[in-house]
């Protein structure tokens, strides 16, 4: 089944030059557009599988679209924050509200299309230590961010400790070989936290760790660069 996304940018030449990549590697853009409004009407014509969502955008801007698409029902699409500045506070915002990571718009074609593939599996674009870094910087202080709030009392002891070590940028590899489990049942104990949690993703499990004080953000952890784990869930 062909990928299909929108691409949400107020540059033409943003939107035109994304086109391009993706359709040359067989993804389908099913509709561009220049504001946040036009993304939520092309979104409900035209039930894409990923939006690509620059952040500032005139008339209705990426977050308040990427807030009401996501509460809508949609839950199998995917959001990308497109953003030309790192750490934007507004990303922060976003990941709350919901979507699945973002990238700057000078991004590689080659990461272009595998952010796009790689959400549409179901993976956190998001690497954990980039949330943690957005988390020290805006997390405590951004009253506009749709911050999520989760009780962790629904989980296991067992669970906390996955979901804390997941929070310092474990992937399923090293959460394995840590508590001496094998990947499947870490795999197992993610569904689980997410499920138990209502999260949609890796991210926003990250988040709500640190926003509850199951961990700190001040750590200073080596930060990967964009995200090229393929951890599933």
């Amino acid at each position: 089944m062909t990928l299909r996304v929108v691409v949400a940018d107020d540059q033409a030449l943003v939107r035109a030059g994304f086109r391009m990549i993706l359709t040359a590697d067989g993804i389908e853009v099913v509709a561009e557009v220049a504001d946040g409004a036009a993304a939520i009407e092309a979104v409900r014509r035209t039930r894409p599988d990923v939006v690509l969502m620059d952040i500032r955008m005139p008339e209705m801007d990426g977050l308040e679209a990427t807030r009401r698409l996501l509460a809508d029902g949609n839950d199998e699409l995917r959001v990308i924050i497109l953003t030309t500045f790192d750490l934007d506070h507004y990303v922060y915002a976003a990941l709350s509200a919901g979507a699945s990571g973002f990238l700057l718009k000078d991004v590689t074609p080659e990461h272009l299309v595998a952010a796009v593939r790689m959400v549409r599996a179901g993976d956190a674009l998001l690497a954990p230590a980039i949330t943690r870094r957005l988390v020290e910087r805006f997390g405590r202080r951004d009253t506009d961010s749709a911050a999520i709030h989760r009780d962790l009392s629904t989980l296991t002891p067992r669970e906390l400790e996955v979901l804390r070590l997941l929070a310092q940028g474990l992937s399923n590899a090293e959460l394995a070989a840590h508590l001496q489990l094998s990947e499947a049942t870490v795999k197992t104990h993610v569904a689980r936290i997410l499920a138990k949690l209502g999260l949609r993703d890796r991210v926003q499990a990250v988040i709500v760790a640190y926003e509850a004080g199951l961990v700190s953000p001040t750590r200073s952890d080596t930060i990967p660069r964009f995200a090229d784990r393929k951890d599933t869930v």
